[in-house]
């Protein structure tokens, strides 16, 4: 019986705080009915689901996100005519504004209840202010009001046998505020921690502002590729045009597109000619022109010139909207460095509780009571695993978003990890390193031959007219060039890696390369010098012939102009480069010389690629990179560490590759790989500094400095710090948008 396909599912979830809310989320979803894997992302709020379509259902994934305390945004949730991005952005701005005013009036009353705990300090503070009767209230007002959300998700923790970071807050300024609330309400002669709570949830409440307003920013990317769709379209239906929404084009209407405005959706040129900035989408900043028959890429922008095309593609299926789900995916994907964060998080806060008891009873018992609970308060609060949640996914985030800008997209988090441990890169000659579109350069016929030129030429084209090899259009280009009449052909058969063969004028005939004729016991001597001139040229020489050899004909691909910068560029960083083809030995050197490779695979079958890129990968132990068109090199791409497609118009090959480079300039496969290696930096400082933070400051809260230097750490400056180090990560994620690619 065969097994069901599994699917897979990204939606927002609205309410996530901190590193421990996710895993709470993915705990309770990876327990629901159907779901075989899912990961919950904190930096872009999202959960990715694996699941069995016939098991699962969005009612299953809603119930386990909402178990757990929080919402998530697809199935019923998702309102009508509305897509899941815009009800996040929503939420995220309706929780923002209602965070802002929670911070500044949490912010007044933490000041006024400051001022009125230290009156030896602030002697202008009226009498009214200083009565800690009022000061309950209105730290009650911040501890209960603003602070509300910490009780929220302690509860829901409880509830699902779990603590987070918000238990911590919760314990740490109940503690101060319930100690004090009973020495005020029964008279007590205690000192009282009113604004020890106040001023430590409004320092949280606004880290959290800041955190949320500069996270904002890592999804600039997403939010600039929505920008560039088209509002409307003017389509022709009946004979007449009309202006439609964009969401109303269907496969197969015809849209007008004039000067200066943005092509709808994807499609193909049925009438006029025009050129196109396609730069939003492939980063080339040069316009491409564009010919009937040829095809238009979805927001892209017309320059000049007024054109009619049919619509192939719309809505989701467009190219933009491709890019987009792919770079939202990447973004909220987990990368393998972020195991070692999850797995500390998880015993994180627990380890903290434990701390946390052991500093207020330490303290309880060499000193004072007043010097516990701020210790232990202290501990609580500057223990947030925030910054060692956010390190790795927010540095994904702007790095996945940076390489969609410059065309290069990346498919998930653990592809651009790799990408930076790359030391082979493996190049496929054709339409990689050539620009694909050769042309017939020699005609040659043997002194046994009855044809002429142009009759070897209408042998040739006439038996590759059925042929989908890359050189059979150069050949029937030729021939059309020529006025050459070509025949029909009878018996047509594609050999892999050798040719051709086909019956016309009552022979059979053959055309390709010399195992074909040796196949069929057709000799060559007598043009051999010719062919082995012709190759040392870097050309492809193709040999045409029945029960003789009739002649030969010459191509040639014109190798890529930034070919032998990129090489320059990828052996001054230490990494090997190879070439791989189908071609002859010579041919192949001759290629391989002019863009400057020392390394050359060559008369390689299509199906032979993977088994030559796996044969690198065992025998070197090296990280190994393959560079191909991304269509009849899938087998390769997904054979090497890190795929690496070449682009070019809607064919792009996300499946097979783990990259894909969305214009035709080689240089982006070293700009691929300094993306990587800039972003896994950043990660790795990320990790570093909220390491470090964790490891530094708790034994500090905990009081080790006091034995040396009488300092101890108050928890106003604990949440201080807290919240200064989730800022910082993120900041120092978005000092990756700087980097020169």
């Amino acid at each position: 019986m065969m097994a069901t396909p599994t699917e897979k599912k990204s939606f927002p979830i609205i309410g996530m705080h901190c590193a421990s809310c996710a895993k709470l989320i993915e705990r309770n979803l990876r327990k629901a009915k159907g779901v075989i894997d899912c990961s919950v992302n904190y930096a872009s709020e999202e959960a990715s689901v694996e699941y069995d379509p016939i098991e699962a259902s969005d009612k299953n994934l809603i119930d386990a996100v909402t178990s757990a305390g929080y919402k998530a945004v697809l199935g019923e949730n998702l309102e009508k005519d509305k897509q899941a991005s815009d009800v996040k952005q929503e939420a995220k701005k309706k929780e923002l504004e209602s965070l802002k005013k929670k911070v500044i009036i949490s912010a007044i009353f933490s000041t006024i209840v400051f001022l009125g705990s230290f009156p030896e300090w602030f002697s202008f503070v009226p009498e009214i202010i200083k009565d800690p009767l009022h000061l309950m209230i209105l730290s009650g007002i911040v501890q209960f009001w603003a602070g509300w959300s910490f009780y929220q998700a302690t509860l829901s923790g409880l509830k699902n046998r779990t603590a987070s970071m918000d238990t911590l807050i919760a314990i740490g300024t109940s503690a101060a505020w319930g100690f004090s609330a009973i020495v005020t309400l029964l008279n007590l002669k205690f000192a009282m921690y009113f604004d020890t709570g106040a001023v430590v949830i409004t320092l949280i409440l606004l880290g959290r502002y800041l955190e949320s307003k500069a996270k904002e920013h890592t999804s600039d990317a997403i939010k600039k590729l929505l920008g560039l769709q088209a509002k409307t379209a003017r389509v022709i239906r009946n004979g007449k045009e009309m202006d439609i929404p964009i969401e109303e084009v269907k496969i197969g209407d015809e849209i007008r597109v004039r000067p200066g405005e943005k092509v709808p959706v994807d499609g193909i040129i049925e009438e006029g000619t025009s050129s196109i900035d396609e730069s939003m989408v492939t980063g080339e900043s040069i316009p491409v022109e564009k010919i009937k028959g040829d095809t238009v890429i979805g927001s892209t922008l017309n320059k000049s010139g007024s054109f009619i095309f049919k619509a192939t593609k719309v809505g989701s299926d467009t190219m933009l909207s491709q890019i987009v789900k792919m770079v939202s995916t990447a973004q909220s994907s987990r990368a393998p460095i972020q195991r070692l964060a999850d797995v500390i998080s998880s015993y994180f806060v627990p380890i903290v509780l434990m701390l946390a008891v052991l500093t207020f009873v330490v303290w309880f018992d060499t000193g004072s009571f007043a010097s516990a609970l701020t210790n232990m308060i202290a501990v609580l609060v500057i223990a947030c695993p925030c910054a060692l949640g956010l390190a790795t996914p927010t540095a994904i985030m702007v790095g996945v978003g940076i390489g969609a800008e410059k065309g290069i997209l990346i498919k998930d988090a653990e592809s651009l990890e790799i990408a930076h441990k790359v030391q082979v890169v493996v190049f496929d000659k054709t339409g990689t390193l050539t620009e694909g579109k050769p042309k017939v350069t020699d005609i040659i016929k043997s002194s046994t031959s009855d044809l002429t030129q142009m009759g070897i030429l209408g042998l040739a084209a006439s038996l590759e007219k059925g042929s989908e090899h890359p050189l059979a259009e150069a050949i029937i280009a030729r021939a059309q060039e020529e006025k050459v009449e070509l025949t029909k052909v009878e018996g047509f058969k594609a050999i892999a890696g050798h040719g051709i063969e086909g019956n016309l004028i009552g022979n059979k005939f053959y055309f390709g390369n010399r195992r074909l004729m040796d196949k069929n016991d057709i000799s060559y001597k007598d043009l051999d010098n010719e062919v082995v001139a012709l190759e040392k040229e870097g050309k492809t020489v193709m040999l045409v012939g029945s029960n003789k050899l009739e002649g030969i004909i010459a191509v040639a691909d014109t190798l890529k102009e930034d070919a032998k910068d990129m090489v320059n560029s990828l052996e001054k960083k230490k990494i090997e480069v190879w070439m791989v083809t189908g071609d002859n030995e010579v041919t192949a050197q001759g290629i391989a010389q002019k863009a400057g490779i020392k390394n050359v695979l060559a008369g390689v079958l299509p199906e032979q690629k993977a088994e030559k890129i796996g044969q690198l990968k065992s025998i070197n132990k090296k990280v190994v990179a393959f560079v191909g068109d991304g269509v009849n090199d899938a087998p390769a791409l997904a054979a090497a560490d890190v795929g690496i497609a070449m682009g070019t118009g809607t064919d792009v090959a996300i499946e097979s590759a783990a990259v894909t480079l969305l214009n035709k300039d080689l240089i982006n496969v070293v700009s691929a790989l300094d993306l990587s290696k800039s972003t896994m930096n950043t990660i790795r400082q990320n990790l570093f500094w909220a390491f470090g933070y964790n490891v530094i400051l708790i034994p500090v809260a905990m009081g080790a400095l006091y034995p040396f230097f009488h300092l101890l750490l108050n928890p106003a400056l604990a949440a201080f710090a807290m919240a200064a180090s989730s800022i910082s990560v993120v900041g120092n994620s978005l000092r990756l948008k700087k980097i020169r690619l």
